[in-house]
């Protein structure tokens, strides 16, 4: 029944990991987790006069380099200098260079989110009138390609790492000690140790090129690889290294020195069901109570600092209550390792343990109780940090992070309902032991009688052979005294031949029966219905678990439900709060001056409102170039509407108080795209007029 079933699961596990990687091909590699909110000017703007600087807001502060902000003209040349200022909040800027000449600019940019996630994308404006420009504004990103692809999957491979790493161990310590000699069991922990750290090692290559250029020969720069070793992300990936490093030697201590102490070091020949709790030893022992408590405890330590390393760079240590969002991730972390890697060790327990040292009963109840108090665990923090990132309920269903979020739900109620019908096999298998037990013991019973009478037969044949058949009288034998003696020599040698020849023979027999009565057990095992069944549910349950797997992994590199519809709130805010004015409701331009003369610097602001045809109120404001209010001489205003060749039409606004103007009912005949020329003057020779757009009615 073994080869019959091992082909299967090899088909399963290959179609499981066929679904895992179209999710994560699916998938965009990394939304941005920092939103673009607003910039000056805006996307799609039409200036009157080139701006001296480009200000790009986001939505979480970001890391930016020299070449992170890119403006370029008509032709696709740089017009942008120096490297962009971030003067406080989540605002950057960058110089431009004088004497922009009229066309339409193209801004592209591309910054590290500050939970270590690039962020791509570009948008134009324009300067006096639009124009063709040979720049595409659908730039792809250093995620998109080759670089991201590898990026994404290594990240995939660390988390499957860390789940089979931490959760073998823990099924080992706490749910069943002999699975410490078990060389299949040692080579899935040792399997995701050096999983973990080769992805570890790639991402921390990779890293430079997935956040710059995205370039695969960039992947080996080593001046890239130093500016990684500086941020956050290079830090955490460190860590991990340095922290795999106390894992090794937690490996070589639980699969040596635990190992041997396990049983009190003896081989492990107890039935699944007699109650000696699948060998694990009675554990009162002081030299492996002290051993199990300190890998225990170690262990424990090792994998919350290697849980702490995602924790540290990702979602959880940016956005809201970031104090609390980290230990929670961390015991999140910890309860999915727990549950699905000590899943996948008992899967391969139930499939490649060998015959001597079973996996039981006892050892599967004891893990379905880890495995509970994981969901329980993850249930719990999954609350929060489902609220925490979604903030709305809306989101589950509007953006991307809560529809990933909804299927990942739905495949945590799935494998509960494979686990549920694991734990009905469970006890099918422990009350089958039951009746087993008692028929297994007459047929040793039986089979140990058969074995004395066939001993015994044995040694009573033997006996006969040794007599001779006749025995002649002394004296009419007529054999001499040294015949005899060469007789007896020769009796004598024949017998150790024999004795040599039969204590050969009689290992060979007992290595015969050994193997025999192995491969009975064997087919009794896999013949057993109850552990047939408990080794398809758990075969069923790994295969969801890695597709959980996968889901969690896009999960943590897509952008969060609540950035997402803050960031979309932000922008529509921005765009009609613009220069193009709002549809409905007050509109506020503000622009700066500059006279030419002393004291000629300062920023004029205009707020109309309701900005509608009709009576609107007008209000001015003039300010220093330190925000102070400031008078000057006359302030003056007109408005015109191109498109219908109206105006310009005079606004001559009352002096309130010091820096500001305004006027009551002033008249706008009819909505449209106006123009609104302020006209400063700051001494008898020296005044300007700026003007921007808005849109009325």
């Amino acid at each position: 029944m073994t080869q019959t079933i091992a082909p299967r699961v090899r088909t399963l596990v290959l179609l499981i990991l066929a679904v895992a990687g179209a999710l994560l091909a699916g998938a965009a590699p990394a939304s941005a987790h920092a939103a673009l909110t607003g910039s000056d000017p805006a996307q799609g703007a039409v200036v009157d006069t080139a701006p001296t600087q480009v200000s790009l807001t986001f939505s979480e502060p970001v890391a930016v380099g020299d070449d992170s902000v890119r403006v370029l003209d008509p032709k696709g040349e740089r017009v942008d200098k120096g490297v962009p200022a971030n003067p406080g909040g989540t605002t950057y800027g960058v110089r431009l260079v004088s004497g922009l000449p009229d066309g339409t600019y193209t801004v592209a940019y591309q910054v590290v989110s500050a939970d270590s996630h690039p962020v791509a994308g570009a948008f134009t404006f324009s300067i006096g009138a639009p124009s063709e420009t040979t720049v595409s504004v659908s730039a792809q990103g250093s995620d998109d390609g080759l670089v991201g692809w590898l990026y994404g999957f290594g990240r995939y491979v660390s988390y499957a790492g860390f789940v089979v790493l931490a959760g073998g161990a823990a099924f080992v310590l706490a749910c069943w000690a002999p699975g410490a000699r078990v060389r299949a069991v040692q080579r899935l922990v040792v399997s995701g140790w050096l999983a973990l750290t080769a992805a570890t090692l790639g991402l921390l290559m990779l890293r430079g090129s997935y956040t710059t250029s995205g370039k695969i020969g960039d992947v080996f720069d080593l001046e890239l690889l130093g500016d990684v070793l500086q941020t956050k992300t290079g830090a955490a990936l460190v860590s991990r290294l340095l922290l795999l490093a106390a894992a090794a030697l937690f490996i070589a201590v639980l699969f040596g020195a635990y190992a041997r102490t396990a049983d009190g070091g003896a081989p492990d020949h107890a039935a699944e069901g007699d109650g000696g709790s699948d060998g694990e030893g009675d554990g009162g022992e002081p030299d492996k109570r002290d051993l199990t408590f300190g890998l225990a405890l170690g262990g424990t330590v090792v994998a919350a600092g290697l849980a702490a390393s995602w924790a540290m760079s990702e979602h959880a240590s940016q956005g809201l209550q970031a104090g609390v969002a980290m230990p929670v991730d961390v015991v999140h972390l910890l309860a999915v390792a727990a549950w699905l890697g000590g899943l996948t060790a008992l899967l391969v327990a139930l499939y490649r343990a060998p015959v001597e040292t079973p996996v039981g009963r006892d050892a599967v109840r004891r893990f379905s109780r880890l495995a509970f108090g994981s969901v329980v665990t993850l249930a719990v923090t999954g609350v929060y940090q489902s609220w925490r990132q979604l903030g709305s309920w809306s989101a589950f269903t509007d953006t991307r992070y809560g529809q990933l979020l909804l299927v990942k739900i739905a495949l945590v109620a799935v494998m509960i309902a494979v686990a549920f019908l694991s734990r009905r096999w469970t006890q099918r298998l422990a009350d089958a032991r039951v009746s087993l037990a008692s028929e297994e013991a007459a047929r040793s019973e039986g089979a140990e009688r058969a074995e004395e009478a066939e001993r015994a037969e044995e040694a009573e044949r033997a006996e006969e052979e040794k007599q001779p058949a006749g025995a002649a009288p002394a004296e009419a034998s007529g054999t001499s005294a040294v015949s005899e003696a060469v007789e007896a020599s020769k009796a004598s040698d024949a017998e150790r031949a024999e004795a040599g020849h039969d204590s050969v023979r009689a290992a060979q027999l007992a290595r015969q029966r050994a193997a025999t009565e192995a491969a009975r057990q064997k087919r009794l095992r896999d013949a057993d219905p109850n552990r047939f069944g408990l080794r398809r549910s758990v075969l069923a349950e790994a295969g969801v678990a890695v597709v959980l797997l996968a889901v969690t992994t896009v999960l943590t590199q897509t952008e969060p439900g609540r950035t997402e519809q803050d960031a979309k709130a932000a922008t529509a805010s921005s765009a009609s709060a613009s220069t193009t004015g709002q549809g409905s409701g007050a509109v506020s331009l503000t622009m700066p001056f500059d006279t030419g003369g002393a004291n000629g610097k300062g920023v004029v602001s205009v707020d109309l409102d309701p900005a509608q045809a009709g009576d609107n109120a007008l209000h001015v404001y003039v300010e220093g170039p330190d925000g102070t209010p400031v008078d000057v001489p006359e302030v003056k205003i007109a408005l015109t509407l191109a498109a219908q060749d109206i105006g310009p039409l005079p606004v001559a606004p009352d002096h309130v108080t010091t820096g500001h103007w305004s006027a009551s009912k002033v008249q706008i005949p009819m909505a449209g795209d106006w123009k609104v020329e302020v006209t400063v003057r700051t001494s008898d020779i020296d005044q300007v007029t700026v003007s921007k757009n808005a849109q009325i009615g």
